[in-house]
């Protein structure tokens, strides 16, 4: 994997409509680091990963992957590098069967036939799914969707796993078992979501954004025990460090 770093400066976009959903917002992530990036409802989360994958390009400042500016002619080598991983399975799967979903990637980079059978074989064998590789997508449970959604990713090999809300409309077992696959992975990754317990689990820094802006940023324990932020930008404490609504005993 490369040792580049993700850096976002500056960027400001606003819709057709003149409705500014990302304001003036700066980071950087290193080779490595697992980053958490949560916000209420219209935050601007969906509009930022967009922005950092190239869907959509800013009015100004700039996103680079290593020293390289996502634009038009940069995209191949950026989509190289960046991965993303969306929201719904279903939009990320469209093959006959999962072995073709996980291929499409590698095969599109005009590897040989062997290569790509390597690629597939390994991403299956990661998310634990060798065993559906035949199987039609749309039969499968929303858990192994998902798994084979996180394949089709890294059979690209990218250096930046980034993805959407990876846990939702899972149940509990399919939940957890994603979860163990994010810990699992290396890659440097770049995950949103409501699932703040999930986050806790799998990131160690955080950046909250309101209304288009960074309000915070920092380590994962620093910033979702903090009450006072999380209510002014629209969030709660984790369930887990919660009272008990039986009892009312504060955890620990």
């Amino acid at each position: 994997m490369s040792h580049h770093k993700l850096e976002v400066r500056n960027l400001h976009f606003s819709y057709p409509d003149g409705y500014v959903a990302v304001k003036n917002i700066s980071f950087t992530i290193h080779h490595g680091e697992s980053v958490g990036i949560i916000g209420a409802n219209g935050a601007g989360k969906s509009t930022l990963l967009m922005l950092l994958m190239g869907v959509i390009f800013p009015d100004n400042g700039e996103v680079l992957v290593g020293d390289v500016i996502v634009t038009k002619k940069t995209l191949p080598m950026i989509r190289q590098r960046l991965g993303m991983v969306f929201q719904n399975p279903d939009d990320q799967l469209f093959m006959t069967t999962v072995y073709d979903d996980v291929a499409f990637g590698p095969r599109n980079y005009k590897l040989s036939e062997k290569d790509v059978e390597g690629r597939v074989a390994k991403a299956l064998e990661l998310v634990g799914i060798a065993h559906l590789k035949d199987r039609a997508p749309f039969k499968l449970s929303g858990g192994e969707k998902r798994s084979a959604a996180i394949a089709t990713i890294l059979a690209m090999q990218p250096d930046v796993l980034i993805m959407d809300e990876p846990t939702s409309a899972l149940d509990p077992k399919s939940r957890r078992r994603v979860m163990s696959l994010l810990k699992s992975f290396e890659h440097t990754k770049i995950i949103t979501s409501h699932d703040l317990d999930m986050m806790f689990e799998t990131c160690k820094r955080i950046i909250v954004i309101k209304e288009g802006e960074v309000a915070a940023d920092g380590t994962t324990a620093e910033i979702l025990t903090n009450v006072e932020l999380l209510e002014r930008c629209g969030l709660e404490l984790p369930l887990s460090f919660q009272n008990c609504p039986i009892c009312g005993a504060s955890k620990k």
